[in-house]
């Protein structure tokens, strides 16, 4: 499979590549947006990565360019810019995804995986024809069990081949596909590849003929007989459950790629030669920071400065997590977010932000070589719990620890949103950015009911802002569908209700990111008292149950008695629309992976991309035909019920 790679970041270039190597990928690199469009326009590629700051011509531009021309292979964005704003343009402008620097290089891998699957003619995780299994994950060949010892090229091919197991490949395409464009191998090479292919696959007891010649054409699997046919449709469906998206974000005993021993300390090994020219790079940076520093100190920082010091600190964080260094990136990263305030930094921030470019320097200069457990190959995932709590909270430690899961501490101060403001060092302290954080609604008094409860709503929406990406699990005993609302609106991610068992809290941490049991009736939410009297009468046919109903304000009450299979919402509606209802839903660990379908009279691209940003997973515009919504339904709880499988 062939990558496009724009990117002007030497050091991610140098690493990406080689991991994208690894995994059999043909990659191209350019570093500016122009280039970007000539190499996407010249040659063809199975995938573009690309990043949103560029010379010339920034990502978004030409995603928007590539798009409007009907350019239609995988877009991923990999970029530094981790804000809201920036992933909506991004998507909007026609990104399949979208995925924030520093990264875990499996989840990556994963995740562009997932994005070639699905421009494929096979998506299932892994490839089979016949007897012939290939695991992308692995990179493991067998065919009836036996296993196939590959070259890269040899792999390439056949991966290419399994991908597209309807397609006669010229010799043309195939040098296009599988050969970057700085080389120019003749067609004899093709021929060369097949032949050795065709004889390992006959070793393992394979037809001669399994890679067909069509004479005049080109090359293509022949088709199975009837009996390996029944034997092909039947292993993704054992196999759906090894979803690479979920492989890459699984926690405890999900399974999981890890490279093998050799792979890892070969790994390592580059890590570290890496590491020799990126150091020095690194403190020369830090000099820009030093001079910030001693400006500041005076008085003299200029704005352009500030700036200047505020686009190293990014740059030092993104790389430092490259290699592992998770307190040092967090530590850059604090750097980072005082640089980059909207107010000008005055003399008494200098310091802490000499505090701040000290601890970098001095942990960069201690990194003299790159550890094994550095390597980003998962991690025991941080719990950051904000609770007042001390019963609560001890109650959660032994239960984490059973599950692999750590936890860190920081109580809900009075003043705990004017705190967080100032960068209390309760949560510069951490050993590594937390991957999830747990707000536990203190018990509220009477006397302090007003005060408390904006300083937690405060706090729960500071905490959202400062880690973005996180998921924030909000606790509360307040179970009312306005506090649910404000949860959302704030930030929150998950709502639970309190009192609630210290496992069950832990359970829902782990998963966030495992994922949850799919369970098959329809509920549909639409203020049009018309189209939900027709709905039930257009979906009988197919046997499912239908709820109906048109008031948003009692959702809550009507989802938790019909515990649907399915939702379908509309998005225009009074006091709460599709879209937030939708958030609602996704913020209770037990409706994350219920199926939501929106249906609605707005047919533009922006609506159609909040649906699936908010957390839908299809969307179809009125008027729409019962077969089509019925169909559409049935995909999806087939789907679910597969990966659940």
């Amino acid at each position: 499979m062939k990558i496009l790679l724009v990117d002007d970041d030497d050091l991610l270039i140098k690493v990406l590549t080689r991991n994208l190597a690894t995994h059999h990928y043909v990659v191209d690199v350019v570093k500016d947006g122009e280039m970007g469009w000539t190499y996407s326009s010249t040659f063809e590629y199975d995938l573009i990565v690309l990043d949103i700051m560029l010379p010339k011509l920034d990502g978004i531009s030409l995603c928007k360019r590539l798009r409007a021309q009907g350019y239609t292979v995988p877009i991923l964005l990999l970029t530094a810019q981790d804000n809201i704003t920036a992933k909506v343009q991004g998507l909007d402008a026609g990104a399949d995804d979208y995925v924030v620097k520093p990264f875990d290089t499996i989840e990556l891998i994963a995740r562009i995986r997932a994005l070639l699957r699905r421009g494929s003619n096979n998506p299932f995780p892994l490839l089979t024809w016949g007897d012939l299994l290939l695991n992308p994950s692995t990179c493991e060949v067998t065919y009836n069990s036996r296993p196939l010892n590959l070259t890269t090229m040899e792999y390439d091919l056949l991966e290419l081949l399994l991908r597209n197991c309807q397609h006669v490949f010229s010799t043309e395409e195939l040098l296009d596909k599988l050969w970057s464009s700085e080389e120019f191998p003749s067609g004899a090479t093709v021929r060369s590849h097949i032949r050795r292919v065709r004889h390992k696959l006959v070793a393992v007891g394979a037809p001669h003929d399994f890679i067909a010649t069509m004479h005049g054409r080109g090359y293509y699997l022949k088709a199975a007989s009837t009996e390996e046919s029944t034997t092909q449709s039947a292993i993704p469906a054992v196999n759906n459950a090894a979803d690479d998206s979920q492989i890459a974000l699984s926690l405890g005993d999900s399974p999981k790629y890890s490279p093998p021993d050799d792979s890892q300390q070969q790994y390592l090994a580059f890590l570290n030669e890496t590491w020799k020219t990126t150091k020095p790079k690194s403190l020369d940076d830090l000099t820009i920071l030093l001079q910030a520093v001693r400006d500041l100190q005076t008085n003299q920082l200029k704005p352009q400065q500030q700036e200047q010091a505020q686009q190293v600190a990014h740059k030092l964080a993104g790389n430092l997590g490259i290699f592992g260094l998770s307190k040092t990136m967090h530590t850059a990263r604090q750097l980072e977010y005082w640089l980059g305030g909207r107010e000008p930094l005055q003399p008494k921030h200098a310091p802490l932000v000499k505090t701040l470019v000290m601890a970098l320097q001095q942990d960069i200069e201690q990194t003299t070589e790159i550890k094994l457990s550095q390597v980003p190959n998962g991690h025991s995932p941080l719990l950051l719990i904000v609770s007042s709590d001390i019963e609560f909270n001890h109650s959660l430690e032994p239960v984490a620890a059973s599950r692999g899961i750590r936890i860190q501490i920081a109580p809900i101060l009075e003043n705990m949103a004017k705190a967080l403001l100032t960068r209390d060092s309760v949560f510069d302290n951490l050993d590594q950015n937390p991957d999830i954080i747990l707000l536990h609604f203190p018990s509220i008094t009477s006397e302090l009911y007003t005060h408390q409860v904006s300083n937690f709503w405060e706090t729960l929406q500071i905490l959202a802002q400062r880690y973005p990406d996180l998921p924030i699990v909000v606790i509360s005993d307040r179970n009312e569908l306005c506090d649910r609302l404000e949860a959302m609106r704030r930030g929150g991610k998950l709502f639970l209700t309190a009192p609630i068992p210290p496992e069950e809290v832990i359970d829902t941490a782990v998963n966030l990111l495992r994922g949850t049991e799919i369970t098959k009736k329809v509920m549909i939410l639409d203020d049009d008292q018309d189209w939900l009297q027709t709905l039930p009468t257009l979906l009988k046919p197919w046997g499912f149950k239908v709820t109906t109903l048109a008031d948003p304000q009692q959702f809550w009450t009507v989802l938790e008695a019909v515990t649907p299979d399915a939702l379908v919402l509309d998005v225009n509606m009074p006091q709460i629309n599709g879209f937030e209802v939708c958030q609602i839903l996704r913020s209770d660990p037990h409706w994350q992976r219920l199926p939501v379908l929106f249906l609605s009279v707005l047919t533009d691209l922006a609506s159609q991309n909040q649906a699936f940003t908010v957390g839908a997973d299809d969307y179809l515009c009125k008027p729409v035909k019962g077969v089509e919504l019925a169909n559409r339904i049935l995909r999806r709880l087939q789907r679910v019920k597969a990966w659940a499988s």
